[in-house]
């Protein structure tokens, strides 16, 4: 499906590995120029040279969502780079201390916070006057399953993540008549770094391997997840990119969960 976005230009946050990288290559196949980020360099650097784009059509910064200097450093960067971005898809965050309320410090709640939602308001303060500028945007949050099923030993991301899903919600009413679509993506359980350290965390406190950990977890607690397995990155980042998209031209304020059903309600 021609996703008639050719020639646009787009930001990519915690584009290095999972489904920030996966998204970077569907844009770069529908013929968008992406700049990519995210907070180590090596490994940005790493994965561009990675993937297969024209002359020019790609280009990886480091920066650190959490520090606004460095933000601002991001936006003179690409600004130099491609000058003004259409599309931002902001994937990246982190996934925070575990465990009950009453274990989880002021550090954890603010560590979290200020990575998976002021991260994602100080990139878009950034970025916003360019997606307003063109009389046509497209802004993708990734948020979570978690944001609408809570899970007690994860509070923070839990509440990081309902945060994104308002904002977005929020903007969608905001921008659109200047042509700027705003909608989030909810992933669950996704084969990614972060679940991969999650289970390997898993594996080691029952004594066996990743694979079992998986198995554990999705029986325990993720029941309906009805197809039984993890996610691939690219199975969310096809549904970035079309929101990203002149196909997606009359979606605003969705919210589209990729989650095997995970999520119990309605």
């Amino acid at each position: 499906m021609d996703l008639r976005i050719a020639g646009r230009k787009a930001l990519v946050t915690g584009a290095s590995s999972g489904i920030g990288y996966a998204t970077t290559q569907e844009l770069l196949a529908a013929g968008v120029t992406v700049v990519m980020t995210g907070h180590d360099q090596e490994k940005m650097q790493a994965a561009a040279d990675s993937l297969d784009a024209k002359e020019g059509q790609l280009h990886a910064f480091a920066a650190d969502i959490s520090s606004s200097d460095s933000v601002q450093a991001l936006q003179t960067s690409v600004t130099d780079a491609v000058g003004a971005i259409d599309i931002l898809v902001q994937t990246a965050g982190i996934h925070g201390p575990e465990g009950q309320f009453h274990e989880i410090d002021e550090d954890g709640w603010q560590q979290t916070l200020d990575v998976n939602l002021l991260g994602q308001v100080r990139v878009l303060q950034a970025f916003l006057p360019d997606l307003r500028s063109g009389g046509w945007g497209r802004l993708v949050f990734v948020s979570s399953e978690d944001a609408v099923q809570p899970y007690a030993d994860d509070l923070p991301y839990c509440a990081a993540k309902a945060g994104v899903l308002a904002l977005a919600r929020g903007l969608s009413r905001s921008y659109a008549k200047e042509g700027l679509l705003v909608n989030t993506v909810s992933p669950a359980f996704i084969a990614t770094p972060m679940t991969d350290q999650m289970m390997d965390q898993l594996a080691e406190a029952r004594g066996t391997d990743r694979d079992e950990a998986i198995q554990h977890f999705l029986a325990t607690e993720r029941p309906f997840m009805e197809l039984g397995r993890r996610g691939e990155p690219e199975e969310v980042a096809a549904v970035i990119a079309f929101l990203c998209s002149e196909r997606a031209s009359f979606v605003n304020g969705a919210n589209y969960r990729v989650d095997a059903g995970s999520v119990a309600t309605i």
